[in-house]
């Protein structure tokens, strides 16, 4: 038998360049519910929920993000698609569903402010 590798637990952050860092993080915290990071170590970070996570790197051709020189998207995992909607809706920010149920839930999309692009996927349900 072959020695078990070590590897990592999970994403332990993102990091991207913004034009103003401070309101885009407000941006997150406030309609997304994504903590900012922490300025001391007195600050505890933004905890997610255990769940799955895909590392998935795409072709360099591929316009999945929209802009075709968008290098990254950002995939957030929601528990009511239809609510985070409604929520986002209401605050005045474009959302697009996915009208199809996909074998591994739904989907929807949006920009932040700078326009980076943003997926959210709620899960199917697990038999």
């Amino acid at each position: 038998m072959g020695v078990e590798k070590e590897r990592v637990l999970g994403i332990g952050g993102v990091f991207f360049r913004a034009r103003d860092p401070a309101a885009l993080a407000k941006w997150y915290s406030d309609h997304l519910g994504v903590d900012p990071a922490p300025t001391s170590y007195d600050q505890a970070p933004w905890v997610q929920e255990a769940g799955p996570t895909v590392l998935s790197p795409f072709p360099e051709s591929s316009e999945y993000f929209g802009d075709v020189h968008q290098r990254w998207m950002l995939n957030f995992r929601v528990r009511d698609l239809d609510a985070i909607v409604a929520q986002l809706r209401g605050a005045g920010i474009e959302v697009a569903p996915d009208l199809e149920r996909y074998p591994n839930g739904r989907f929807a999309r949006l920009r932040d402010p700078e326009g980076n692009p943003i997926e959210l996927w709620q899960p199917a349900p697990t038999p």
